[in-house]
């Protein structure tokens, strides 16, 4: 299969099929919907924090660079990056482990998984013509946001068309958008835990990439406890993290594109042939580990997200209940899907602030 090939008939079209395939994204109601979803912080915290729709674009920028800069399909990786995060529920990720446990609790051993559920959005779940679901989009898109994240071998995977062979690695832009993923959230996440008051640049000091970027700040003569820092500090992250990343990669890249102009017989078994540098990988690493330990883990963001959790059970139980309380819309798609799933779908469409909105509807109590 060509990495432009579709599934449904092939449309006539002025564009490059994956600028084709970005705009579709970009015009779907679940990309729109992805401004009230969770990064960290619920979204009702303030404006300032990242939600999903920052978070996708600010990965499609990094992205974008990091392809450009390597020579790979910029466009190709920017639609996979604003497509990475469809699939999320409300309260980021906890909320998807929740949604998890319950379609198992009811016998659906899949149960959810967002990049799965990514697809799903791209293929099933947003409607666009008249014989068909989904946004018919291009086979390399569809492929880079199933597989995106390494390793591959998810039991929803074994359902699918052949052609997603849990063998063969996805396209090399797949692999850059999952790197640009890591430097948006590792970075970003920074920014508003600072913001927030939830860590300190202190706490971070024992960290090799951050003595790196923070002298390069003081060299500025910006300290530490100056309003600009916060900036400076999440610009040098960034931009540490894109040149290592670039310098580590760029001659496997050279070696794997000479004849593959998408990546699509690079054996899985196979290292991923792009990167950061040993030594930046470890850091980065334990960077993330001070973050799960001291963010992610605070004793504020731990509580916002058990009562989203709680929300998540809640709509969940309802709907199973009674079906009534849901759209006539999700009520038609019964015909064709289990009850469970529709209930996961529509659940995991909701914005933060609809689930609590409908949550108050069903139980009469604030959130």
């Amino acid at each position: 299969m060509k990495a432009d090939e579709r599934f449904f008939p092939f449309e006539e079209d002025f564009r490059d099929p994956y600028a084709r395939d970005r705009d579709r994204v970009l015009h779907c109601s679940s990309f729109r919907r992805l401004e009230y979803k969770t990064q960290v912080f619920l979204n009702h915290e303030g404006d300032y924090f990242r939600t999903r729709l920052t978070h996708s674009l600010e990965v499609s920028q990094i992205a974008r660079t990091l392809s450009r800069k390597l020579g790979l399909n910029e466009t190709l990786a920017e639609v996979i990056a604003l497509s990475h995060d469809l699939g999320h529920t409300p309260f980021g990720h906890v909320g998807g482990d929740e949604l998890d446990k319950l379609l198992k609790e009811d016998g659906r051993p899949l149960g959810f998984e967002h990049n799965f559920q990514s697809f799903r959005v791209l293929t099933k779940l947003e409607k666009r013509y008249k014989d068909f679901d989904g946004l018919n989009l291009t086979f390399a898109t569809l492929e880079g946001v199933l597989k995106h994240s390494y390793p591959y071998k998810k039991p929803f995977l074994a359902t699918l068309d052949e052609r997603f062979a849990l063998d063969k690695h996805p396209s090399l832009e797949a692999m850059v958008v999952d790197h640009a993923d890591e430097i948006a959230y590792t970075s970003h996440d920074i920014d508003d835990g600072i913001k927030y008051g939830l860590i300190s640049f202190d706490d971070l000091f024992e960290n090799a990439l951050f003595q790196r970027v923070d002298e390069k700040i003081q060299k500025e003569g910006i300290k530490r406890g100056e309003k600009l820092y916060r900036h400076r500090f999440v610009a040098g992250l960034i931009k540490l993290l894109v040149e290592d990343f670039i310098s580590n990669s760029k001659e496997r890249v050279q070696y794997y594109r000479q004849d593959i102009p998408i990546c699509k017989t690079l054996d899985a078994k196979e290292p991923i042939p792009v990167g950061f540098s040993l030594e930046v990988s470890k850091e980065l690493k334990k960077l993330k580990k001070l973050l799960f330990t001291l963010l992610y883990r605070h004793e504020k963001i731990v509580r916002k997200m058990h009562a989203g959790k709680q929300c998540i059970r809640g709509l969940y139980k309802a709907f199973i209940e009674d079906v009534n309380l849901m759209s006539s819309h999700q009520k038609e798609l019964l015909e064709v899907r289990s009850k469970e799933r529709v209930v996961a779908d529509y659940i995991a469409a909701m914005t933060d602030r609809y689930a609590i909105k409908t949550y108050h509807e069903l139980y009469g109590l604030s959130f």
